[in-house]
């Protein structure tokens, strides 16, 4: 018995250490939370962001092809890109930090998904519960997750105005003010 109690206690220190790291920002992990007003939210959003926009939680077909072709459009603005499964843990604990930070800053940069190592049919139904603004380029031969060079998932990726990849973040985010961080550095090239 002796020897089980340390185990244990270890256990709910563990426990008590992970539900706290999950960030104060009463976002992410807010998993089936309620999104944002997106419409009203990005009204007013400068022409490419609105037409991006105005195509929430589609799934693009078209892989690393289709992916370089959303860049392309979006050149001029920049872009923070999300690799993401329905499947994956880390993801589905992120997502609403994506769903609420893009809401908040939408109009200044775009923000498009990568769905990777997924089927159509789950990708479509986890977008149905968290839903987002954006659509996902659907990555079913995981051209993109290679080519980003991404080691697992979630990952994301940051673009400068010009198309420049500036910085790929491996895993998942759990605090909303790490991510913003990073969006003002990397895709905005603000410190």
């Amino acid at each position: 018995m002796a020897v089980r109690r340390p185990f244990f206690a270890f256990l709910a220190l563990f426990g008590a250490l992970l539900v706290s790291a999950c960030g104060s920002q009463g976002t992410a992990g807010n998993y089936g939370g309620k999104a944002p007003d997106y419409a009203k939210a990005l009204a007013g959003a400068p022409k490419p962001l609105a037409q991006l926009y105005a195509h929430p939680d589609e799934l693009i077909a078209g892989g690393s092809d289709a992916y370089s072709q959303q860049l392309a459009k979006l050149r001029g603005y920049p872009v923070v890109a999300n690799v993401w499964a329905s499947w994956c843990g880390p993801c589905r604990f992120e997502f609403p930090l994506f769903q609420h930070v893009s809401a908040k800053l939408g109009k200044r940069v775009a923000f498009i998904g990568v769905n990777s190592f997924d089927s159509e049919d789950a990708a479509k139904t986890f977008l149905s519960e968290y839903p987002v603004p954006y659509p996902s380029v659907s990555d079913p031969g995981q051209d993109v997750w290679h080519d980003l060079n991404l080691a697992g998932l979630p990952g994301t990726a940051y673009y400068d105005r010009s198309g420049k990849l500036t910085y790929l973040k491996q895993g998942p985010y759990t605090d909303e003010a790490d991510f913003r961080a990073d969006i003002q550095r990397y895709a905005l090239g603000q410190s």
